[in-house]
């Protein structure tokens, strides 16, 4: 029998997968996607437990205020920062600069 974990970050994985290169968004938007809205730290629990899936690009999610407060679940803390300038991301004190203008959102890119 599974979880209804496993199928809330299968979910959470597939939204994941769809951020563009060079974009991201934050762990409420993917929630708020998925009907789980108040759900951010469920998502969060999710990119913990993604880390080895070659195919989840963890690194372009972060927190509502562009803060990469995710970094420290990586290999390295500097990991994910890396990954996001690598993308064209800047970042600065751990917040993303522009994240205005490069925050994705699901719910306006995506249906259901």
């Amino acid at each position: 029998m599974k979880k209804t974990n496993d199928n809330f970050f299968s979910q959470v994985y597939q939204v994941v997968k769809l951020i563009p290169y060079g974009r991201v968004t934050t762990y409420g938007a993917i929630a708020s996607y998925l009907g789980s809205k108040g759900s951010a730290r469920m998502v969060g629990w999710a990119m913990n437990a993604a880390h080895g899936l070659e195919d989840v690009p963890a690194h372009r999610v972060v927190n509502r205020m562009g803060l990469l407060t995710g970094k420290n679940h990586f290999p390295t803390p500097d990991l994910m920062q890396n990954l996001l300038e690598k993308e064209g991301i800047n970042v600065k004190n751990d917040s993303i600069i522009d994240f205005d203008k490069l925050f994705w959102d699901p719910e306006s890119s995506l249906s259901l």
